[in-house]
């Protein structure tokens, strides 16, 4: 028996116009962009970011033009502890919260707001002094206790503390943190504008990856406090 049934040939296909072509390829254009920036926004927001160091601050631990990878996921279930490097906005740092401006910081495209990078010294509930000694050196006193610092430039390189700053003794109110520079004699740190808020926090310093050659994953300090 023949089968009648009539096979249906392919329709060839309609070649697109100029116009066509152009609107597919600008959907794909801005299909791709958009992908790129949530893929952005995600990584930035809940895993981490490169910074760049600007300043002699951490010095020797970092140095200027040290690259660093940031990572912000622990904030997530974990609070800062005593000697963690930390990213973070300033309290005088205004941070603007209109559409632009949250867009570039969630980005990082063209954001221009100030951030810092300290050590974390006290926690909340510690009483913290910052005490000078009879020989002209500083240290940091925590609940009574010498803070051992191997990591700071030197002891005897501190800015000297006077009547306006932060130096204590005084007891970390909760959810506020003190933050010094590695490189005491030449930081701009808690000694001068106060408590930080843990909300300011950005994220911790987990290694240097520029240059090559000063490659360090950062490890926290073990102290022996009580």
């Amino acid at each position: 028996m023949m089968d009648n049934t009539e096979q249906k040939q392919p329709q060839p296909q309609k070649e697109l116009t100029k116009k066509e072509k152009f609107i597919a390829m600008l959907k794909e254009t801005v299909e791709t962009v958009v992908f790129v920036i949530v893929m952005v926004v995600i990584i930035r927001f809940f895993i981490g970011e490169i910074r760049w160091i600007p300043s002699a601050s951490m010095r020797p631990t970092l140095i200027e033009g040290d690259r660093i990878f940031v990572e912000r996921f622990s904030r997530f279930y974990s609070a800062p502890k005593r000697g963690d490097i930390m990213v973070f906005y300033p309290p005088e740092e205004d941070i603007k919260t209109d559409p632009l401006s949250v867009i570039e910081r969630l980005t990082g495209f063209f954001c221009k707001d100030v951030a810092y990078i300290k050590r974390v010294i006290g926690v909340p509930g510690d009483k913290l002094e910052v005490k000078e000694h009879v020989d002209g050196t500083y240290e940091v006193y925590i609940n009574d206790e010498p803070l051992n610092e191997p990591y700071i430039m030197s002891p005897d390189d501190y800015i000297p503390c006077s009547s306006e700053m932060f130096c204590g003794p005084m007891k970390i109110p909760a959810g506020n943190y003190f933050m010094m520079g590695d490189n005491r004699g030449n930081s701009q740190d808690s000694r001068f504008w106060g408590f930080l808020p843990k909300e300011r926090f950005i994220g911790r310093a987990v290694f240097l990856f520029w240059p090559p050659t000063r490659l360090h994953i950062f490890t926290r300090p073990h102290y022996d406090l009580k």
